[in-house]
């Protein structure tokens, strides 16, 4: 672990242009980071095990994605979450939202709600593939899942009218996943992710069906 892990983050948010956490947040990203790696060390949660290069690369990266997604949001679907990354820093930073975290894998659905029972966020785990659930949602984040244009597909049919779809992304691969979430949707312009210059927030909004 770094010296000082908060101090660390708040150095990261610094660089990237935003503001400290407040001292609750910092608390759970810092019992969240610690529990990673933590199980880390036995179960392949992230490839990334360095926990100053977990903050850099997924806390960073999950934080800037809370802060950059709209207003009025209450529900959030975070589909394929693997390690929780961007859920469960969404739901720390924007305690509004009600998360949901996608995870059909074991091990990884029992990490995620073990981590909501040390930060005492409000979440829940779906411990089964995504495709499998039947309501929609204000938002849909997508974030280094498996065959990504599949997922994408299935993750649009979950958004709510007026809701938004929101894969993490690179610049490269946007196209492909714009043709793959189909019609009734209007994308937005990309939003930059700190750690690189490739790395996006793809925002997309579901048209309202016609009576």
């Amino acid at each position: 672990m770094p010296a000082d892990p908060i101090d660390r983050l708040t150095e990261l948010l610094a660089l990237a242009g935003f503001k400290s956490l407040q001292i609750i947040e910092n608390k759970q990203l810092i019992d969240y980071l610690t529990l990673l790696v933590h199980w880390n060390a036995r179960t392949n949660l992230t490839a990334v095990r360095d926990p100053d290069a977990i903050l850099e690369r997924h806390f960073l990266e999950s934080i800037a994605c809370a802060h950059a997604l709209p207003a009025g949001i209450a529900t959030l679907l975070d589909y394929g979450s693997g390690a929780g990354f961007p859920g469960i820093p969404i739901a720390i930073c924007r305690p509004e939202i009600a998360v949901t975290l996608a995870e059909s894998q074991n091990k990884k659905a029992a990490f995620l709600q073990e981590a909501i029972r040390i930060t005492g966020i409000s979440a829940r785990v779906h411990p089964a593939r995504a495709e499998t659930l039947t309501g929609t949602y204000d938002c849909v984040t997508l974030r280094a899942v498996d065959r990504m244009e599949e997922a994408i597909r299935s993750a649009a049919r979950l958004v709510a009218p007026n809701g938004w779809l929101a894969p993490l992304t690179t610049q490269s691969e946007l196209p492909r996943i714009r043709s793959a979430a189909g019609a009734n949707l209007t994308w937005s312009e990309p939003i930059p992710l700190p750690g690189s210059d490739q790395r996006i927030l793809a925002l997309a909004q579901r048209a309202i069906a016609s009576s």
